[in-house]
């Protein structure tokens, strides 16, 4: 079973306790915000803590399953896997993300978002599935980002 790894990293004038308070309320914003990505994230068992397993449904149909794994308000960090899901299923076993927001002198912050996928059996991940993945990753933080900038009495 092979494994792939990659990491975002992108610094963004807003504060990092900011940045955490936006990623605790993406299942919210996110399908308000990219309904073209995110079309729906439901809370199937838990409280929205750790262990909680929520259903995340994309722009194009396509569903995962997502568990939290951590969530460590003191460091503003948060950790998910996906799994059990139809995008991308014939390579993907899981998806497991670790995101951390960090403070920087000047004010603003940097957000840092990795990934770990879990090939099923022989898959690998290509390139360009990594490049697209990326892509993803940054074009979902940066309308969020700008939502935030837009909308400083929600934060």
């Amino acid at each position: 079973m092979d494994v792939a790894s990659m990491e975002v990293e992108i610094t963004s004038s807003l504060s990092a306790s900011k940045l955490f308070k936006m990623l605790s309320d993406f299942d919210t914003i996110a399908p308000k915000v990219i309904p073209q990505t995110y079309k729906s994230i439901a809370l199937m068992q838990g409280d929205g803590g750790v262990g909680s397993i929520k259903s995340v449904t994309f722009g194009n149909g396509t569903t995962w399953k997502q568990k939290i794994d951590a969530i460590d308000t003191s460091n503003l960090s948060v950790s998910y896997t996906l799994f059990d899901g139809d995008a991308s299923s014939d390579i993907m076993d899981t998806a497991t993300h670790h995101i951390k927001c960090i403070s920087s002198a000047n004010g603003g912050s940097v957000y840092k978002h990795t990934c770990f996928i879990k090939c099923k059996g022989d898959a690998k991940i290509t390139d360009d599935f990594i490049n697209l993945s990326k892509e993803s990753m940054t074009d979902t933080f940066k309308a969020l980002e700008s939502y935030v900038i837009d909308h400083p009495e929600i934060y």
